[in-house]
């Protein structure tokens, strides 16, 4: 968010819809994945905006209206994809484990295909489509084995890992699967992992993916698409540099030219994360022996990416206009747990109970990954129009009465 957007709206967010409040920036999305849509040219590609990472109805009617396809991995996603005016026949279903009943769903909406991750999975696909006298596009995800050098968690790219098919396999599984007569077997799938800063892995993996379908049509495969998966990060830390959209895709055609292949990427943190601010206020100021803590009404129940995966976002006072020293403190919320925490020990300028506080770079696993634990009712959400002057609410405040439908 730009500096103009936080001193003029944001005041103006939090008086009109409260805090805490997770706001987002349309001209920062839609630039992000224009820079993904551009840097293509004219080279056949498909965009699919990985959904789990920000599922808000506003958010992706914003970029199904800018051409967007989707990278789905439930159900779910597929009924807010279609809900938010977004293309089935540009969505792809990804997801280690998928039901029968999603599956259907999918077939019924026609999508544009499946990644699939197990040989169960295929036979089930082949069974289902049969079932409907349909074809669908499948591809296997192969698991490279290239190690993306990032968070324990957000890592899927080994062979240890849940996700895949081990690439030494792939050929093998991609025999057997051609004597299932109800799938069209056109593509090769991988994804390494997420919050990439050195894109290097990524370019191996494609390295290895490319000399796959080599050898896949070698076979008599007619592979026509290559989905190579998202994964660039995003400058949550001083100090840390995000790739290039523009150079990593520039590097990504020249490396697969050649190959005849239509290729497909599946971005989420890097279209939505920097878009994001999660606006929250002060509640106290408390001391315990030599530790500080700024105790505000946001909490890990909205924003647990500190708590599960040691995430750094910057903090920032929002009215600036007052010079005050840094305090090093403690920025807790009110959920009866020690790890409710969104910074520690954190350098902050000096805050005062009822003054706003912005959390940066929340667009992507934020809201998304937000529960009700303790009973709270989940945040609002905010999307500032292109203009950076006005904004609409995407979704309300839940309420004491949302806590206990269907109990």
């Amino acid at each position: 968010m730009s500096e103009s957007l936080a001193s003029a709206v944001l005041d103006q967010i939090a008086a009109q819809v409260g805090t805490p409040c997770f706001v987002y920036s349309s001209a920062s999305i839609l630039a992000n994945y224009r820079a993904y849509a551009e840097a293509f040219g004219e080279s056949p590609h498909t965009v699919c905006y990985a959904v789990k990472a920000n599922s808000n109805l506003g958010v992706l009617r914003l970029l199904a209206d800018a051409g967007s396809g989707f990278d789905i991995v439930s159900g779910g996603e597929l009924f807010r994809v279609l809900k938010a005016g977004g293309s089935a026949s540009k969505t792809v279903f990804s997801g280690v484990g998928k039901s029968a009943a999603e599956i259907e769903y999918a077939l019924d909406n026609g999508i544009f295909g499946f990644n699939s991750e197990s040989e169960a999975e295929l036979v089930l696909i082949n069974e289902l489509a049969g079932r409907k006298k349909v074809k669908p596009r499948v591809a296997l995800r192969v698991n490279p084995d290239v190690d993306a050098v990032t968070h324990p968690y957000i890592s899927t790219g080994l062979r240890q890992h849940k996700f895949g098919i081990d690439i030494h396999e792939a050929e093998d599984v991609y025999a057997r699967a051609m004597k299932l007569p109800n799938l069209a077997l056109e593509s090769v799938s991988c994804h390494i992992g997420s919050q990439i800063l050195d894109p290097g892995s990524i370019h191996e993996a494609i390295g290895k993916m490319l000399a796959l379908v080599d050898r896949l049509r070698s076979r008599g495969l007619s592979i026509s698409h290559l989905d190579l998966g998202g994964g660039l990060g995003v400058a949550y830390k001083p100090g840390d540099e995000a790739p290039s959209i523009r150079e990593f895709i520039g590097r990504m055609r020249t490396q697969t030219a050649g190959h005849g292949l239509h290729l497909m990427i599946e971005p989420g943190r890097s279209i939505v994360a920097e878009a994001g601010t999660l606006l929250t206020r002060v509640m106290a100021r408390k001391r315990n022996g030599d530790k500080e803590f700024v105790i505000v009404d946001a909490a890990m129940n909205d924003l647990i990416r500190p708590a599960l995966y040691q995430a750094y976002h910057e903090i920032e006072r929002v009215d600036r206009t007052a010079d005050r020293p840094n305090i090093v403190a403690d920025i807790v919320g009110p959920v009866c747990e020690t790890g409710d925490f969104l910074a520690r020990d954190r350098e902050i300028p000096d805050v005062k109970a009822g003054e706003l506080v912005a959390v940066r770079n929340v667009g992507a696993y934020g809201f998304a990954m937000s529960s009700n634990y303790n009973s709270r009712p989940r945040a609002a959400e905010v999307l500032v129009n292109e203009d950076g002057a006005t904004f609409r609410i995407v979704r309300r405040r839940e309420q004491y009465d949302d806590l206990i439908l269907g109990e």
